[in-house]
């Protein structure tokens, strides 16, 4: 089943979870974070296989989740350019295909985010994964999450990043701020999250980032992990 194209900031919002608890602030500091991944609670995710709506065959990939160790915790994330065929002009965690020469995830992710950004793979402290996700368009992702130290200069891909942004981590713990969305096509119906920011991009320049979709599916899943 192919989806058509749509904008999913059109989508009505038929609801949020602002009945479930923020992540507690202590919670996110880069050493509980480190802690955290380091001796994992009991969790299930919420998200693990997103319905498919392309007929391909699957591909491995990997994202890096870019925690920046500010006093207050951010989340680095991209926007995609609009040319590409997967994902175009949506806001994506730094990431791609697994390569041949790849050695595992880890390899992938850090390889990717200095493709696509310019982030050096010396600069991130890789502190642990969460759960693979099945995405709609076939791909099978796994998430690192690594510390970054603020401070780095970003060199960005013209061919497939658009813009890059920060998201305060406290913001993206608070399911008072995800968002649930329903579209239906050819007569099944979809729920997907959004979580939208207002911010500033990598020029400076102030811009509503929506954040929905997979990404905001691992982030929930990272929510979910944190607030065991």
């Amino acid at each position: 089943m192919a989806l058509p194209r749509f904008q999913p900031e059109d989508i009505p919002v038929i609801g949020t979870d602002a009945h479930l608890p923020a992540v507690p602030a202590d919670r996110l500091l880069p050493l509980a974070l480190a802690q955290r991944f380091a001796a994992p609670p009991a969790w299930t995710p919420e998200a693990a296989v997103e319905r498919r709506f392309v007929d391909r065959p699957p591909a491995a990939a990997a994202v890096l989740v870019p925690v920046v160790r500010h006093p207050v915790p951010t989340v680095l994330l991209t926007r995609r350019t609009e040319h590409l065929h997967d994902h175009p002009g949506q806001v994506s965690f730094p990431g791609g295909r697994v390569e041949p020469g790849d050695a595992d995830a880890v390899a992938t992710a850090l390889r990717e985010a200095e493709e696509e950004i310019g982030l050096p793979a010396n600069q991130v402290e890789v502190i642990g994964q969460l759960p693979v996700l099945s995405t709609g368009t076939g791909f099978i992702v796994t998430p690192v999450v690594g510390l970054v130290e603020p401070g780095f200069t970003l060199r960005l891909d013209p061919n497939e990043v658009a813009a890059a942004f920060e998201v305060p981590l406290p913001f993206l713990m608070t399911p008072a701020h995800h968002r649930w969305h329903r579209m239906e096509h050819e007569g099944v119906a979809r729920d997907f999250l959004s979580m939208p920011w207002d911010g500033a991009g990598s020029d400076g320049a102030a811009a509503r980032f929506f954040i929905w979709g997979a990404t905001a599916a691992m982030i929930r899943n990272l929510y979910r992990f944190l607030a065991a």
